[in-house]
């Protein structure tokens, strides 16, 4: 809990508050979670503000996930979460996401900190996030909110922690369900202590849905955008080894500054909506919403679109496919197309689901595609000898998501030259 006796954490008023309306489904109420404590009164935005008091090109996105329906309810409680960086800045600005919410999102307080480990951080580090100049902010439904810029030395590929105070009910939160990640809820506003004795526990993000830093040296950020592949499924809890993390490395190791941002989502499909919004309809702000975007590379989906009980034929996967290529094109962005992972053994696996794979395979690697370049996650993973399957050494053992070495296998499948125009 705060303390009276602790020195007040600089809060920086720099740039104003940015606040936006997506679209989404609205769901149902859940009953949150609740403790004591006392809350400021929060500024109510308007639904139709979209001001800032800075270009957007001077940010680049160093982190990301995709916001989803149905998380649970939070009050009077704090959110510490973790994001792992892929470049460093100067400055940072957080996003906060009601896009999927019931109610306004009242937001108490928000700190950022680095890391340490666990639920703990440098104190030293610690800064109050702005909204508009102020503490709190109110999200209204279906809204986002982007903070004021924070002078705030990031890291690349390093533990940012982000404290959220919520002084009321939230209603069933927008979250990312699979964020392989610890995180931490504590009662009360503990926004700024150094450690949070004694909270739970949840491996999902609620409410915050991305990182951007200013970073001169920056050309600019790379969306992965797919399913469970991308978003990380089989790889350890805490060990940060999701592909775009690898590919974040393998960037930074080559001496290049380009933001790689996950906006993975497990389950989800290209064409239909299920496990969050179909890709078509999250594109625009899963893609097209990010900070400094440059390139998208789109991976994963159509597995999931193959495995359903009634699938697309290859000729809709392919449309769908096209549209993402034209969409990406429209909007001046470098579309990298990849092919799919064998998944022969899997337990939704089919004839026809795998007769569907070659064929939005072959369109890939033709000329024909329109894309821009070609991640060859198929050739990347499968076995030689039997190429509708994973290499052993890469299954994960549900002969459909790849492990750690497959993982490092996808990232290391992308040619980094492809990100340098």
């Amino acid at each position: 809990m705060r303390s009276s006796l602790r020195a007040p954490r600089p809060i920086l008023r720099l740039a104003a508050l940015t606040v936006t309306l997506a679209t989404g489904a609205l769901i149902p109420s859940l009953n949150p979670t609740t403790s004591a404590a006392d809350t400021p009164t929060p500024r109510s935005v308007s639904p139709a503000r979209d001001v800032t008091g800075q270009a957007d090109g001077a940010w680049t996105g160093t982190w990301s996930v995709s916001p989803q329906s149905g998380g649970p309810g939070y009050k009077q409680q704090t959110l510490r979460q973790t994001a792992r960086t892929s470049i460093s800045g100067s400055a940072v600005r957080v996003r906060l996401s009601n896009v999927f919410g019931t109610k306004p999102l009242v937001i108490g307080n928000v700190h950022i900190a680095k890391r340490t480990s666990g639920s703990g951080v440098d104190t030293a580090t610690d800064r109050v996030v702005t909204f508009g100049g102020r503490t709190a902010v109110t999200v209204p439904v279906g809204g986002t909110a982007v903070s004021d810029s924070a002078a705030f030395a990031v890291g690349a590929l390093s533990d940012v922690a982000v404290s959220v105070y919520l002084p009321e009910d939230t209603g069933p939160a927008t979250y990312h369900q699979q964020g392989t990640q610890t995180n931490y809820v504590v009662a009360g506003d503990a926004s700024d202590d150094a450690t949070l004795p004694g909270a739970a526990t949840t491996g999902s993000y609620a409410f915050l849905t991305g990182l951007d830093v200013q970073n001169p040296a920056a050309t600019g950020a790379v969306v992965a955008l797919g399913a469970s592949i991308t978003d990380g499924v089989a790889s350890a809890q805490d060990s940060n080894r999701r592909w775009p993390n690898d590919l974040a490395k393998r960037l930074s190791d080559s001496g290049r500054t380009v933001g790689v941002l996950n906006q993975g989502i497990s389950g989800n499909r290209l064409l239909a909506d299920g496990a969050g919004q179909s890709a078509l309809n999250r594109f625009d702000r899963d893609v097209l919403g990010q900070a400094g975007v440059r390139w998208v590379i789109f991976s994963d989906d159509p597995i999931n679109d193959l495995g359903n009980a009634n699938p697309p034929s290859a000729a809709q996967l392919i449309d769908g496919l096209k549209q993402l290529v034209s969409r990406s094109h429209q909007a001046g962005i470098r579309i990298l197309c990849s092919t799919l992972t064998p998944y022969e053994g899997a337990n939704y696996w089919t004839q026809n689901g795998e007769n569907g794979r070659q064929a939005v395979n072959a369109f890939v690697r033709s000329a024909d595609s329109g894309c821009d370049g070609v991640v060859d996650q198929d050739t990347a993973t499968h076995d030689p000898a039997h190429p509708t399957r994973y290499l052993p050494a890469y299954d994960a053992g549900d002969h459909l998501h790849p492990n750690e070495a497959g993982l490092q296998a996808i990232a290391n499948a992308v040619n980094l030259a492809l990100l340098d125009n």
